[in-house]
């Protein structure tokens, strides 16, 4: 728009608007008006057009990124997050600490059963027994390909294949054989474990996108009619505490492993989740009077106060609860 007025009427705007404008805007006025007044005939000034308002920069996918943690938690807690295309590990102070892996392990005991086959094809029974150890963490099942692929010289391997530093194969007390379940195993060892079997390494490549898609496929929650003697409901944890945007966009594999120990009355349980993207792993002990629901809290707000764009968490000790069963 174009305003035309005379010289004495602009003259006495500037007076008023010098007054009444706050300094920026004022100086930016001035200066437009006297190159207006040196190119063009003093009667006539030239209003400038606004401009636009910037279009607002679309919201990032969210991911995970090394942050600050703070989970208050009555036991232990250990975290590990490798980021894939970098190869860098953060995590908790107590990174290198161990503790029995569970069923979390369950994700090498099938990759390695099948690798270990090399041509030759497992048979539909066996193939089942390996989605059933992964969607469903059937003990039975894995135990059955544990020993199928060599017992524990399958543990062995992990180690070697893995790089991983300080993982051990346990014998427990009063028994005879190492238990796989019982391995011990640090955070950082553990979400190198999960880039073993997200790389390939640990199924090979005929495999290895077999074992991906039944870890998408895990199955059952915490509660106790999911939870049986040889089994149980898997599908917590780190899954929880990652924004839908994400899992929307994101193909997210998990194994966890939860263990009631009734030597010492305490709860071991551990998340582990795998992306293109990122490796995660939430390691735990507390009282067992705590109950599941507890420890998979534990995984999930560990996990949304890594999630970038900062998602937040909302961090209660829960109640008591009712002891589920072992997987």
């Amino acid at each position: 728009m174009t305003s035309r007025v005379t010289v004495t009427v602009v003259l006495a705007a500037l007076v008023v608007g010098a007054v009444l404008m706050i300094p920026t805007a004022s100086a930016r006025l001035v200066g437009e008006m006297t190159s207006t007044i040196g190119n063009q005939p003093a009667t006539a000034l030239t209003e400038s057009t606004p401009t636009a308002p910037e279009s607002p920069e679309p919201p990032a996918v969210p991911t995970l990124r090394a942050a600050p943690v703070s989970v208050p938690v009555d036991g232990f807690l250990s975290w590990a997050l490798l980021d894939r295309a970098s190869g860098e590990i953060s995590g908790s102070d107590n990174i290198t600490e161990t503790s029995s892996t569970e069923s979390m392990i369950k994700i090498w005991i099938v990759s390695d059963y099948l690798r270990e086959l090399g041509e030759v094809e497992p048979g539909p029974d066996n193939l089942a027994q390996a989605a059933l150890a992964i969607r469903d963490s059937d003990d039975d099942a894995t135990n059955r390909l544990y020993y199928a692929a060599g017992g524990d010289i399958v543990l062995d391997r992990m180690i070697k294949m893995c790089g991983l530093a300080q993982t051990r194969a346990v014998i427990p007390p009063g028994e005879r054989n190492i238990w796989w379940s019982y391995t011990q195993m640090s955070a950082r060892d553990a979400v190198l474990m999960g880039e073993c079997v997200r790389n390939g390494t640990a199924a090979g490549p005929k495999w290895t996108d077999w074992v991906l898609s039944q870890m998408t496929q895990v199955r059952g929650s915490t509660a106790v009619a999911d939870q049986q003697a040889r089994s149980g409901g898997g599908r917590w944890g780190i899954v929880d505490g990652l924004p839908q945007s994400l899992l929307d966009e994101v193909e997210v594999g998990i194994k966890n492993g939860w263990t009631r120990i009734w030597a010492d009355a305490s709860w071991h349980l551990n998340c582990l989740a795998v992306t293109d993207d990122w490796v995660l792993a939430v390691m735990t002990r507390y009282p067992g009077e705590y109950g599941l629901d507890y420890g998979a809290n534990l995984c999930r707000d560990v996990t949304r106060q890594l999630v970038t764009p900062h998602a937040g968490a909302s961090i209660q000790l829960p109640a008591a609860a009712t002891p589920a069963a072992r997987s």
